[in-house]
Parts: C-alpha cells; sequence; structure tokens
C-alpha cells in the first residue's frame, strides 16, 4: 500500500526471494564491501563495446574522448585495448601521458586552446590538433611551428541529444580557405574533423557530413593540397532504458562504413572520437534511499546521490536515466530527490517504483558517462560516488 503516517515502520523483507539478474548479484556482493554511493564500472563491457565498435567499423581507429569519464582505470583499460586518446585540455593530455598514452596516439580535438596548452601539446610531441577559425591558425602557428591541423566544420546536428555545432565548427564553403592558409603559415593542413552531437540517433547527419568532407578532400586535392586523415568525431548512441527503441549501432555503422568506402580513397585514414559509447554502458550506480515522506499524495524518496553530485548527466548532459531497485513489490507513482539542500537536486517526478524504505538500494545501468566526470567535489558536504572497476 502506498506510505501514510501509520506505515512509517519498516516491514520485514518479503518470504518469496526474487530472481535476481547477474547485476543485482553483483550489487549485493559489492553492499558487503563499500558504502554507497558506489559506480562499479565493468570492465568487460569497455572491451566488449571497444570490440563492438572495431567489430562494425574496422576501417576507424577510435580516440576514446576521456571527458567522458576520465578515471584512470577507464583511461588504464582503453590504453591497454589500444585506443588513441581525444583530449581538450593540457591538464587531459598530462593525464593519458601519465598513464602510458603515446603521444602520436592523441588528438587534441578542442578547437580553442590556449597559448600554455599548445606550447604544452608542442613540448610533449602531440603534433594532431583541431581549429576551426582563422585566429587559432596564428595562434598555433605562434607556438607550434609543423603542427599536423585538422580543420573542424559545421555540420547538422538533426535528432541528436546535445547539439555541438552551436559552439564549433567552421561553415563547410571557409573549410579549404582555412586549410590553405594553415599551409601558408606553415602548419601541416591534414584533414577534416567533424560532430554530429552527442547521442545521435539519426545516421543521416554522418552521411551528409561524409559527402561534405568528401568534397572538402577533392577541392584540396584539386589545388595541390592532398588530405590524410578523415575525423568522424563521436556522438554515437546507446540505450539507457532496457526497452528502448530507436538504437541500432550495427545499422548505422554499417550505413557510415558503406559512405566511406563511397566517397574516400583507400589510403584515406579515419579515425573517431567515441566517449559515451565506450564507457556509457559500462556504469552501475548504486545509491540508498536515506530519508522518505509523503508529498503532493505520493510517496518522496531522498537519495545519498543526485544532480549535483552523479546525476550531474541529467543537467548537463541532457540523459534520462532508469531507475530500478533490489526491493521487489506493488509499484506507486513516486518522486525521486538527491540529498542536498536545493530544490533542483529532484532527479525525477513521476516513477513507477515499489515502496521504498530506509536504506533500501536504488540503482541506474548505462549511467559511466558524463555522471562522474561532471560531479562536483562537494557540494553541500556530499561526495560523489566512488568508482570502482569490476
Amino acid at each position: 500500500m502506498q506510505m501514510t503516517h501509520a506505515t512509517l515502520r519498516r516491514p520485514k523483507p518479503p518470504r518469496s526471494k526474487a530472481v535476481l539478474n547477474g547485476i543485482e548479484h553483483l550489487i549485493r556482493r559489492m553492499l558487503k564491501k563499500h558504502k554507497t554511493p558506489f559506480m562499479l564500472i565493468k570492465r568487460a563491457v569497455l572491451e566488449k563495446q571497444y570490440e563492438r565498435f572495431r567489430k562494425c567499423l574496422p576501417d576507424v581507429t577510435p580516440y576514446y574522448a576521456i571527458k567522458a569519464n576520465p578515471h584512470p582505470s577507464v583511461i588504464k583499460s582503453f590504453l591497454s585495448l589500444g585506443t588513441g586518446f581525444d583530449v581538450a585540455s593540457a591538464s587531459e593530455m598530462k593525464e593519458v601521458l601519465r598513464l602510458g598514452a603515446s603521444p602520436s596516439k592523441i588528438i587534441f580535438a578542442n578547437t580553442i586552446k590556449s597559448p600554455e596548452d599548445i606550447a604544452f601539446a608542442k613540448k610533449r610531441g602531440v603534433r594532431l590538433l583541431t581549429f576551426d577559425n582563422e585566429p587559432e591558425l596564428y595562434k598555433i602557428a605562434r607556438h607550434y611551428p609543423r603542427a599536423r591541423v585538422l580543420v573542424r566544420i559545421k555540420v547538422a546536428n538533426h535528432g541528436s541529444v546535445v547539439e555541438l555545432s552551436l559552439k564549433f565548427g567552421a561553415d563547410p564553403e571557409q573549410a579549404f580557405f582555412l586549410l590553405r592558409k594553415a599551409r601558408a603559415l606553415g602548419l601541416v593542413p591534414t584533414g577534416v574533423s567533424f560532430h554530429v552531437g552527442s547521442q545521435s540517433k539519426n545516421v543521416e547527419n554522418y552521411l551528409q557530413a561524409l559527402e561534405i568532407t568528401a568534397g572538402i578532400f577533392d577541392e584540396a586535392e584539386e589545388n595541390g593540397l592532398p588530405l590524410k586523415i578523415v575525423d568522424i568525431g563521436g556522438g554515437f548512441p546507446i540505450q539507457h532504458f532496457d526497452n528502448e527503441i530507436g538504437i541500432n549501432f550495427e545499422r548505422m555503422a554499417q550505413a557510415i562504413k558503406r559512405e566511406m568506402k563511397e566517397r574516400f580513397g583507400r589510403n584515406i585514414k579515419f579515425i573517431a572520437e567515441p566517449g559515451r559509447f565506450l564507457v556509457g554502458p559500462s556504469g552501475i550506480l548504486v545509491t540508498q534511499v536515506i530519508g522518505r515522506t509523503f508529498r503532493n499524495n505520493k510517496n518522496y524518496y531522498y537519495l545519498n546521490d543526485g544532480i549535483y553530485a552523479d546525476f550531474s548527466g541529467m543537467i548537463f548532459d541532457h540523459a534520462r536515466y532508469e531507475f530500478k531497485t533490489l526491493r521487489r513489490g506493488q509499484r506507486f507513482l513516486s518522486t525521486l530527490a538527491g540529498p542536498t539542500c536545493d530544490s533542483l537536486d529532484t532527479l525525477s517526478t513521476n516513477e513507477e517504483i515499489t515502496e521504498l524504505y530506509v536504506g533500501d538500494v536504488v540503482y541506474v545501468k548505462n549511467i559511466g558517462a558524463y555522471s562522474s566526470a561532471s560531479a562536483t567535489s562537494g557540494f553541500n558536504g556530499f561526495s560523489p560516488a566512488k568508482i570502482i572497476l569490476v
């Protein structure tokens, strides 16, 4: 029954034992060793996603976008698999280099870089940089002569959850001019990059971007400026819900692979910058109920993780998650909130979940990307989840 003042005492657990899946067995085992909140990162899933990417796009070298989850254990896992790395700052560059990445397998993919970060890339031998405007070229030429540069172009982001052409990307008709300018400034124009937006379910974005990029390659070739690299960015979608429809990476990859073969010669190198796709499905966030009440005619549960910590992706990444519980029983319309004193820290006001009690577990799968990465260090004194590689 739904909670009232007369039902505040915690009942005994149900006598009938529900069949637990493998994830719930894992969570129960980890609860004996670790306090919540904690995030489990499954190494086997990292490997599975990497192999899935390589199988579906065998001619594309993945450069893991570490902003999705920069935890050292995650970086080490991908390092052992042989990925490259997409970094956006000297700080990210330092971290992957410290952990053993080769400078030749790093792309400095932020199109706006500080002079200090450019100088650091030069010092450490990271030669591949992106840009999308003329002033940036002058800056790179001054601080890193002979750097290899890719022009990032603006492309359609239709249907993507996160629009990434609002802030970055040169107009495609300006691309050749910028590449020619790069050569005049003593840089090495090497190719073209684009990004179709994050969590992109529309394969047409990729196909149109590849068509535009092929046109730029043809123009450059005709004018004695042959290019070598196409960076197709990231944005490859994952499922956040068990029964989510409209996401089929294998089918998307097949269309992308066909377009690459039709538009480009065999001597062209393709790279990509997957982040969410590689690490997202590996993450399981485990929280517990620390308080409960009855508000607005609904059960209202307070968890020990929230918007300011590992659910930050709900704000910064426009993510939606599927909340699951270990307790079984009849479900009621409920609200879930985080532990801080801010009303913004509300996770959902319309969850259909079983009645919960203090100490009960609420967990979320597929939350390995853009969650702990954008969590604050301790707003209101609440720390983000501990990350555990399993």
